[in-house]
């Protein structure tokens, strides 16, 4: 990233020397992004993080439905679970667009999506369906081809959307999102950028820009480009399709390591979704009799940092929406944390977080 931070200043849309070499390292991050997410190089818009290309994928949808057929009924379907710049920009496309209406589809127990109530909710009304390839707060992957399957069946004129932030760093998004017209990544989940992302727009996919301007990534996303941020998330994706394989088998190691030990040295600990189908960075416990808030702190005083919830909810532990769909009981959920593990993580991060987190449970409880 940093000839394109520090040295070549060109605006991409321009004709120049400067201009020409930052239109060729956008176009080159393009293709390579474009080749990692199985998508034609004019497929790929960049934006600035997941929750853009979220929103560009919701709005633009259902944009381009209230263009064609003003105020006709249309419906928007989403997972019960999905994040929060999903479900806020379907809460708010149903506000501000006439005739747009926002039902949630359940999941089970382990935060597996019912696609029988899918299946149900499906009909011609049907312009959006959008389901995560893998949960932020727990980590459980969905049946994203089930889902394309029965919305081709059932609602033949629907958009598929899967929100792949979580995901795309532990799978082949090609692989795994098989049939979705429209896919949102974002770098830092990747090791990247904050503030940089993409939305894999299929072919034929009618999409209304949120940003009109001067007409860049096909009038889709009007803006002069981060050029930067598209090499920068480019190299992350690359770099993680490279040892993909490898790192997943070595972190969920140390996450199993890390749960096993937790959930034999602390009691009245449960885990928050089935491990088999959980992304081998995370592991979401709940530890009862416990304040969440409260042992973020212990645990961050003694240089452990975890989460108690969604990581973009601006600092406010609020009670998550993913254990409340699944199930969790309030007094359960209040005492929920998730570790998150990757690419820097070390055995003796683990071994250390075995050795602080009973102390911080057993101190809280007493």
């Amino acid at each position: 990233m940093a000839p394109f931070a520090a040295e070549v200043f060109g605006h991409p849309s321009g004709h120049h020397r400067q201009a020409r070499a930052a239109r060729l390292a956008l176009e080159d991050a393009r293709d390579q992004v474009a080749e990692l997410l199985g998508a034609a190089p004019g497929e790929i818009v960049f934006t600035s993080g997941g929750t853009e290309a979220d929103n560009l994928a919701v709005f633009g949808v259902l944009g381009a439905v209230a263009r064609k057929r003003p105020g006709a009924e249309t419906v928007v379907i989403s997972s019960a679970i999905e994040h929060a710049a999903v479900l806020e920009a379907c809460r708010a496309a149903a506000a501000r667009l006439a005739g747009v209406e926002h039902e949630r589809v359940g999941v089970d127990a382990h935060g597996v999506l019912d696609l029988d109530e899918l299946a149900e909710s499906l009909d011609g009304d049907v312009a959006l369906v959008t389901v995560m390839l893998a949960n932020n707060e727990v980590g459980t992957v969905q049946p994203l081809a089930d889902v394309v399957a029965h919305v081709r069946r059932l609602a033949p004129g629907a958009v598929v959307h899967t929100d792949a932030v979580q995901a795309a760093a532990w799978l082949d998004v090609a692989l795994a999102a098989p049939g979705a017209d429209l896919v949102s990544v974002s770098a830092h989940k990747l090791g990247g950028p904050k503030g940089a992302g993409a939305l894999v727009v299929r072919e034929g996919t009618e999409l209304e820009p949120l940003v009109v301007g001067g007409g860049q990534e096909r009038e889709r996303r009007a803006g002069t480009h981060d050029v930067a941020g598209a090499v920068g998330l480019a190299t992350a994706l690359a770099s993680v399709a490279g040892q993909r394989d490898e790192e997943g088998l070595r972190v969920a190691a140390l996450r199993d390591r890390l749960a096993d030990g937790l959930l034999c040295a602390v009691p009245s600990v449960t885990e928050a979704a089935d491990r088999k189908s959980v992304l081998p960075g995370h592991s979401h416990l709940c530890f009862a009799a416990v304040d969440r808030e409260e042992l973020v702190v212990l645990l961050d005083e003694a240089g452990v940092c975890v989460s108690g919830g969604a990581a973009c909810a601006s600092g406010a532990l609020e009670p998550s929406h993913v254990l409340a769909a699944m199930g969790v009981p309030r007094t359960i959920a209040r005492g929920s944390i998730r570790f998150s593990l990757g690419h820097t993580s070390t055995p003796a991060d683990v071994e250390r977080a075995l050795a602080v987190v009973p102390e911080a449970v057993a101190r809280l409880r007493g």
